[in-house]
């Protein structure tokens, strides 16, 4: 038996290897393999089980516990290494004139409330909606609202941050070191992040598309603004028509239907729901085809087969039958 002394063994990973191992001869079968493999991992883990309980342990409520050492065998990665982003405009800016990223305060004393503050997002520092009064300047044009003016200034620098950003994804995406969670982010690039030209939509999708759209509100479209030149979509659903809530018609016919409903669970009319007439004829062609089938020892079996069909009930007026039961009565005597 090979010693555990031979064994190496990392605890930091857990895990134990032994080199000098070797199948003195080759399995003759897959089962001899497995189980050859099994017993020398029993011995692998009992190796790292006896180091494991001689390292300095602490108690608690659910056993011992011990530290383990860092790992001396080096793993390789399961995926290659990032590649570096691209600078984007503003690092590069700032590398040129040497500004340095500084942290900013979360908290700010706000001077026109008399508060601290946030620097950012809901009910931040210097926010426009507390300043009551905006001072006037010379450059400002005559009958112009001040804060609307904030307003379209704030989206403005809200869109153009927001363009610098897809800019700047589209060009980390052409050196392939776009991130996988960022890539739809990125508009004009293929999901997979690939270099390669994405699908361009048709004018059919996009009419899909954009009917789908116009009849997603509750309304279904009907009292949305149309565009100019804007089409009807051309799926149209067929939508419920419900019955009147007031007294007269709308009630009658509701009656009506649940008096339907019921009669057909009920089977109060089950002449309409089964044809008898079709069902007899059903079985009488199975029965001849069975019939063929077998050979006929005499001409009586025949004829008591074909006088045993089953035929349709046809109702017969009470008048007709009285009268031909006399005429049969007169001949006869």
């Amino acid at each position: 038996m090979e010693g555990q002394n031979d064994y190496m063994v990392d605890l930091g990973n857990l895990m134990a290897f032994n080199p000098s191992h070797h199948f003195p001869s080759l399995p003759s079968s897959r089962e001899d393999l497995v189980k050859e493999c099994l017993q020398e991992g029993v011995k692998l883990v009992q190796a790292i089980a006896d180091q494991l309980f001689n390292l300095p342990s602490t108690e608690d409520v659910e056993g011992p516990i011990v530290r383990l050492p860092p790992p001396t065998t080096k793993l390789p990665r399961e995926k290659h290494l990032p590649k570096p982003k691209p600078p984007t405009k503003w690092e590069v800016f700032a590398q040129k004139k040497g500004i340095k990223k500084r942290k900013k305060d979360k908290v700010l004393w706000d001077e026109q409330t008399g508060t601290w503050k946030r620097s950012y997002g809901y009910d931040r520092v210097n926010d426009d909606r507390d300043v009551p009064i905006i001072e006037a300047k010379m450059t400002d044009e005559p009958g112009e609202d001040p804060f609307a003016k904030r307003q379209t200034e704030k989206k403005q620098r809200v869109d153009k941050q927001e363009r610098n950003r897809l800019q700047n994804l589209k060009q980390a995406a052409k050196v392939g070191a776009l991130p996988s969670h960022v890539q739809l982010a990125a508009t004009a690039l293929p999901i997979t992040g690939t270099n390669s030209a994405p699908k361009k939509i048709t004018k059919h999708e996009l009419g899909d598309v954009a009917g789908i759209a116009s009849t997603s509100t509750a309304s279904g479209g009907k009292f949305d603004k149309k565009l100019p030149g804007e089409k009807a979509p051309k799926k149209q659903g067929k939508h419920r028509k419900y019955l009147p809530v007031v007294e007269g018609r709308g009630i009658s016919q509701e009656k009506e239907q649940t008096e339907k409903v019921l009669n057909k669970l009920m089977s109060k009319h089950s002449h309409e729901i089964l044809n008898v007439d079709k069902a007899i004829n059903m079985y009488n062609v199975k029965r001849e085809k069975k019939q063929r089938n077998r050979k006929p020892k005499n001409e009586q079996e025949k004829s008591s087969s074909n006088s045993s069909k089953l035929k349709p009930k046809k109702t017969l007026d009470k008048k007709s039958v009285k009268k031909g039961s006399s005429s049969k009565k007169g001949k006869a005597k």
